[in-house]
């Protein structure tokens, strides 16, 4: 501020020079009465000794505290991740890091057993009605299962059979080989309808089973031989023994047209079908009861022209049009008598399957990998006569002639006979379509599903994609991706049941020195049931069964069949001779 005469004043000097008190004894603020500070009315955050500084350094320390507090429960939910916390304890103090660290005991019980080991136990996801196949991946509990359990018993499925895929050597016939062993012991009965390698011999025999041999100079199948269910049909006799009858014949005119296919290499016309069922007829009614008839028999019958035939072939009396119909036919039976698959399906029935067996294996290892046409001729003949056990056991027990039996087939390496011939996936589904139901599952093997798109027209490749989609359970070992893109379109598969079999097909590394080591996918499977996830599983396969399902025999000695089925011969001569403890009690 400025005064007069332009000099400078400050407000400190506005009272220099009075005398103290000089402004009178009293002024505008001498009747204020203050009250005490604890009695004034003062904000919250003011009460006590705080000051501004005081709260601010408080405010602070809260926000210092908030931070750490939100970083530890940050680094605690990470460490909760599953793929974060080290499989041998966590690192840092009281973290429990070990060296080792053993698995925890599992055991697995029903609720009313294991409930005093509250709280330590815990539902399982993992089916537990059937044959025990392996553990569960994920969760480790044991996974049971096999397609006769799971309709008869579980009612998972609707159609008691199995369809399994898997690139070669992952184990896909020691799957089959556990639930053919399970199912034996549950008093099934296995059919191996065609042994390649063979995979399951050594362990039907093992079972006190049959094996039967088929191939040149060691066996013959007649394919013309009714079998069991003809005898079936004598036995129970009156209107059912005639409906298992036709039905009989109905199988064997399957099984002669599917020849016929493989010889061809094209299916036979309808025309020729009606005419080799009128010959069959004819031979049934000519032929004694009791007695088979064999593929000369037929090539005779269609060679001398009874009426019943020519009047199929419409010749109005005339020699010529009877042998412009039925010459091609006449040809492509002489194919089959003079070409490789005369030797084998021309005579009798070297042997022949006994209904009473425990299990029966048809071992056809012995025909040789080029020859391509007999091995599927060999498997079809052996399906066909199979299954017709299978058929006969069921009608006599209908007719109480015979206790009821269940049983389990096995069709393994499907690819070889649908590349066969062009029409031979009608002969195959005729083949398991002519079989009852009631009693019988099946499971059927093959790589990929591209054995089916090698099929030479669409009608034929939707029929074979047909055995896939009709399956109640498919099973899948380690596949290429592309194979597994193809698979989901059928059976429903998710993107990461996809790229978890996919890995399984990954060779092992180069570094592995090849002791003691499987490729990564050997072992674990896939199970699909309808559009319920997949079920992924590990196979542990105990010593027996190594030794009796080892499916590189040509490069171990093996043997151990043998010396099982050795020592049961020597403990039944024991028994008979009354030497055995409390054989003569």
């Amino acid at each position: 501020m400025t005064t007069t005469g332009g000099t400078r004043l400050r407000i400190l000097d506005l009272g220099a020079g009075w005398k103290r008190g000089a402004s009178g004894p009293t002024t505008a603020l001498s009747g204020l009465v203050v009250p005490p500070a604890d009695e004034q009315d003062r904000e919250i955050d003011e009460v006590g000794k705080q000051t501004p500084r005081a709260l601010r350094k408080a405010a602070e320390r809260q926000a210092r505290t908030d931070l750490i507090e939100a970083r530890r429960k940050e680094r605690a939910a990470k460490a909760d991740r599953p793929d974060s916390v080290p499989h041998r304890g966590a690192y840092g103090t009281g973290g429990g890091r070990v060296a080792t660290m053993d698995p925890p005991a599992m055991w697995r019980a029903t609720t009313v057993q294991a409930c005093g080991l509250w709280p330590f136990a815990s539902g399982s996801g993992a089916p537990s009605t059937g044959v025990p196949l392996g553990q569960h991946l994920a969760t480790g509990a044991t996974v049971c299962g096999d397609p006769l359990n799971w309709f008869t018993r579980a009612r998972y499925i609707s159609n008691p059979s199995l369809f399994m895929l898997g690139m070669p050597g992952l184990g896909k016939s020691t799957l089959i080989n556990r639930m053919l062993i399970g199912l034996s012991a549950q008093g099934v009965v296995p059919l191996v309808l065609g042994d390649l390698k063979p995979d399951y011999a050594d362990t039907v025999r093992a079972l006190g089973g049959q094996v039967i041999r088929i191939a040149r100079g060691v066996g013959g199948l007649n394919v013309l031989d009714p079998g069991a269910m003809g005898a079936a049909a004598a036995r129970i006799g009156g209107q059912a023994g005639e409906v298992l009858a036709a039905e009989t014949h109905g199988r064997v005119l399957n099984m002669v047209a599917a020849l016929l296919t493989i010889v061809r290499g094209a299916p036979i016309t309808d025309h020729e079908q009606s005419v080799l069922s009128a010959c069959l007829r004819h031979l049934r009614e000519r032929t004694a009861p009791g007695r088979a008839f064999h593929l000369t028999d037929l090539l005779a019958v269609l060679q001398e022209g009874p009426p019943r035939v020519r009047q199929i072939t419409l010749d109005r009396g005339q020699e010529a049009r009877y042998r412009d119909a039925v010459d091609p036919l006449h040809r492509s039976l002489l194919g089959i008598l003079d070409g490789p698959l005369g030797d084998t399906f021309a005579s009798e029935t070297s042997t022949h399957i006994d209904p009473n067996a425990t299990a029966v294996c048809i071992d056809i290892s012995r025909i040789g990998e080029a020859d391509s046409q007999l091995t599927a001729a060999a498997m079809l003949a052996a399906w066909s006569d199979g299954l017709g056990t299978v058929a006969a056991s069921h009608a006599l027990a209908d007719a109480g002639l015979a206790p009821r039996r269940w049983f389990f087939t096995v069709l393994d390496e499907l690819w070889r006979p649908l590349r066969a011939a062009s029409g031979i996936v009608d002969r195959i589904d005729a083949l398991t379509r002519l079989n009852r139901s009631l009693g019988l599952a099946d499971s059927k093997i093959t790589h990929t599903l591209k054995d089916a798109e090698a099929l030479g027209n669409e009608s034929d490749k939707a029929k074979a994609r047909g055995f896939v989609e009709r399956a109640g359970m498919v099973a899948c070992a380690g596949l290429p991706r592309a194979e597994m893109e193809e698979l989901g379109k059928v059976v429903g598969l998710s993107r990461r049941e996809i790229e978890l079999v996919s890995s399984w097909s990954s060779p092992p590394g180069w570094a592995q020195n090849g002791e003691n080591e499987e490729p990564p996918g050997r072992g674990r499977f896939l199970i699909k049931v309808g559009g319920r996830p997949g079920i992924p599983i590990r196979v542990a396969i105990t010593d027996t069964e190594r030794h009796l399902h080892d499916t590189n025999t040509r490069w171990v000695s093996n043997g151990y069949a043998e010396r099982v089925a050795a020592e049961r011969a020597e403990a039944e001569a024991k028994l008979a001779a009354g030497d055995a403890d409390g054989g003569t009690a």
